[in-house]
C-alpha cells in the first residue's frame, strides 16, 4: 500500500464521510429500519410493506441531490427526518483509527478536505457527535455546489473552491461510482474503503486499491 500511495508525493487528501470516516451502520439502520418503522406506524401498514415502498422510492432518487436531502425526504414522507436523526445520533461512530490517521496527516502538513454528499444539517449533527470537523481545512458538500459527487460537475467545482492539484491528491471513498467519476476527472490517487458498515461484510472493488482500516496507511 505504501508503494501504491506515496505519502510524500501527496499534498491534498480528500475524504468521504459516511462509510469512509464514519460507520455506515448508523445510516443503514436509520434509512433501512427507523424511517420505515415510523412510516409504517404513520400509515398503519407492516414494516415489510413500508420497507418495500421506501427502498423503491429511495432508489428512484439515487445519484441525485435528493438522495441525501433530509428536507426533501421530510416533505416526501411527511416525517421529521432531522428530528429522527437527532433521536438516533448515539449510533453515529467514527471508524477505528480514523482520528489517528487525521492527526498523522496534520503532522505531515497535508491539506485535509471533506468531500461529502451528506446534507449539511446531518453533517452538523455528526460533527457535534464525533468532533471530527476540527481536522478539516475545508468542507465541500454536494449541496454547496449543486451536484452529487457522482457528477463530473462536482469535481470541477470542488477544484475551483478547494484549489487542490489533481496530480498531488489522494481521495478515499466507499462508493465505486464516486471513485470512477473522480478518476475520470483526473484525481491521481484513489482508494476504496471496503469496510463501510462495521456490522456488514467488507465490500469488494475490482477497479481500485482497497483499504479495510486506516492503520494500513500509517
Amino acid at each position: 500500500m505504501q508503494k501504491t500511495i506515496p505519502l510524500k508525493d501527496i499534498k491534498f487528501v480528500l475524504l468521504d464521510m459516511d462509510g469512509t470516516l464514519l460507520d455506515l451502520y448508523f445510516d443503514e439502520y436509520f434509512w433501512g429500519h427507523l424511517v420505515p418503522q415510523k412510516y409504517a406506524e404513520k400509515h398503519n401498514i407492516t414494516l415489510g410493506s413500508a420497507q418495500d415502498f421506501l427502498f423503491k422510492t429511495y432508489r428512484s432518487h439515487e445519484k441525485t441531490l435528493n438522495w441525501t436531502d433530509i428536507d426533501f425526504w421530510t416533505r416526501e414522507l411527511h416525517l421529521d427526518i432531522q428530528a429522527l436523526t437527532e433521536q438516533l445520533k448515539h449510533l453515529v461512530e467514527v471508524h477505528p483509527h480514523v482520528i489517528d490517521f487525521l492527526e498523522m496527516l496534520r503532522r505531515h502538513r497535508k491539506k485535509i478536505f471533506l468531500a461529502t454528499n451528506a446534507h449539511y444539517k446531518v453533517m452538523k449533527i455528526k460533527f457535534k457527535k464525533t468532533q471530527i470537523g476540527k481536522y478539516f481545512d475545508s468542507v465541500i458538500c454536494s449541496f454547496d455546489v449543486g451536484y452529487p459527487k457522482e457528477s463530473i460537475q462536482f469535481w470541477h467545482r470542488a477544484e475551483q473552491l478547494l484549489k487542490f492539484d489533481k496530480e498531488k491528491t489522494l481521495f478515499i471513498d466507499d462508493t465505486e461510482d464516486v471513485l470512477k467519476t473522480a478518476q475520470e476527472y483526473g484525481i491521481k490517487y484513489l482508494l476504496f474503503k471496503a469496510v463501510a458498515n462495521s456490522k456488514s461484510k467488507p465490500k469488494v472493488s475490482h477497479e481500485f486499491p482497497v483499504i479495510f482500516d486506516f492503520r494500513e496507511l500509517m
